[in-house]
């Protein structure tokens, strides 16, 4: 049986791993840190955004347009103290910007990331600015999903 800090840890390496595996355009490696039926939520997402995404398959589709639209490193991690050891609450920004247009992506998360006490994350809750993402990418936030910048 693995300790509640065993657990604590494996939940925040997943944490980071997540971080690294998108700043490096790594999407199958983060589709990967996700159980089968992985959720990802977006509770601020704009009209014509999905509320979330369900199962790797989606994930990967969802997300595999990232590289190519902003180029970003992830900075300021801290972890807030839970009871739950498999529950990770981090507050984190990126720099970077947006490949297409040039301009600053610079955003501030808050993530709410409920994990298996194997690491697995089976819910992940994204609260970010939508607004900075409209702004740097000068297009619906759709193209995001459904286009790639060839």
């Amino acid at each position: 049986m693995k300790s509640q800090e065993n657990t604590r840890e494996l939940a925040q390496q997943a944490f980071k791993n997540h971080l690294e595996y998108l700043s490096a355009g790594r999407i199958a490696e983060w589709v990967d840190l996700f159980t089968e039926d992985g959720v990802l939520e977006f509770p601020y997402g704009p009209k014509g955004f999905p509320e979330s995404v369900k199962g790797k398959q989606e994930l990967f589709e969802y997300m595999k347009n990232f590289p190519e639209h902003f180029k970003v490193e992830f900075e300021n991690l801290h972890f807030h103290a839970t009871e739950d050891p498999a529950l990770v609450i981090a507050e984190f920004t990126s720099k970077g910007h947006a490949i297409s247009t040039g301009k600053p992506y610079n955003q501030k998360y808050i993530s709410v990331v409920h994990n298996t006490i194997d690491g697995k994350i089976t819910k992940y809750v994204d609260f970010w600015n939508p607004l900075v993402a409209l702004e740097a990418i000068e297009a619906p936030l759709e193209t995001f999903i459904k286009e790639s910048v060839a």
